[in-house]
């Protein structure tokens, strides 16, 4: 099973719930996964107390031009939407950070003189910790894409697994990427107007790419009910609300989490885990 955790904004709650749910479920069924897949900033690691780290450099495609097969026909230049690859009079020039590694360029040159090349997006870091494989990618400083790099990070998921998915805040294409095909989609929010505008967006997405998915209002006690009353009126299932608790606060700063100190919350995310089971088959 493929659950992901998406937020229409950062600061939402949403590695809490991924975290705090790989965690409840380790013990109680099969293989778990974490995959955090906010590879600009991925902080997973950092509640589950990763040490023992497997670092693997990721790439990606880039084309590399042969001059002197090239005739300059500009097939390249015309197929490529993202002017990663251009024409300019008797030459071409590539820009890799622009190309997003389609190959198309590569395919229609009638020469041959293209070839594929490969430059360095971040790195995929791997471990196990506590029962949980974790993966997850930290994206190189100044690099403008992180959608590839968040596909090498899929390329590790287990099919007989439960795989749980950290997905990068917002309504963009790395959330597009992160939670594509999944069995079902988790969307964290608060009661606020910050957090109901985002919801919104997110739900807009979820809707779009034909997934299955519910809420899970963090810090429900807070704000009003506009949330509650934007469920009702979409018909969105609430899957579990976290209360605003002190407690609850200073665990997380201090990096524990929930579940592990305070077993009402990891029954409650053990329910949510059979909900969604449930969603998932209806």
């Amino acid at each position: 099973m493929l659950i992901a955790v998406a937020s229409g904004k950062g600061g939402t709650g949403k590695t809490t719930v991924a975290t705090n749910l790989a965690s409840s479920l380790t013990g109680l069924t099969g293989k778990i996964q974490l995959l955090d897949c906010d590879v600009e900033e991925p902080n997973a690691h950092i509640f589950l107390k990763l040490t023992d780290k497997n670092v693997q450099p990721a790439h990606t495609m880039v084309p590399a031009v042969d001059l002197d097969k090239c005739t300059c026909c500009g097939a390249c230049d015309e197929i490529c939407q993202f002017s990663a690859i251009a024409q300019f009079g008797n030459a071409i020039l590539t820009f890799p950070e622009m190309c997003h590694s389609c190959e198309g360029c590569v395919m229609v040159c009638p020469e041959d003189a293209i070839s594929k090349s490969s430059r360095q997006l971040g790195e995929v870091i791997r471990g196990e910790v506590n029962g949980i494989d974790l993966i997850y990618g930290s994206l190189r400083v100044g690099e403008a894409m992180s959608p590839p790099l968040i596909d090498r990070v899929r390329e590790h998921i287990n099919p007989e697994a439960i795989t749980i998915i950290d997905a990068p805040p917002g309504t963009s294409c790395p959330v597009i990427a992160a939670i594509r095909n999944a069995d079902f989609v988790l969307l964290v929010t608060e009661p606020t107007p910050f957090g109901y505008n985002d919801l919104v967006l997110a739900v807009e997405t979820v809707r779009m790419v034909g997934l299955p998915f519910g809420i899970v209002v963090n810090r429900h006690d807070v704000g009003s009910s506009i949330i509650h009353d934007y469920a009702e009126k979409e018909g969105i299932p609430i899957m579990m609300e976290i209360p605003d608790r002190r407690d609850i606060a200073e665990h997380y700063a201090r990096g524990v989490m929930m579940c592990d100190v305070l077993p009402e919350m990891k029954e409650k995310f053990q329910s949510l885990f059979n909900d969604i089971k449930i969603g998932v088959r209806d």
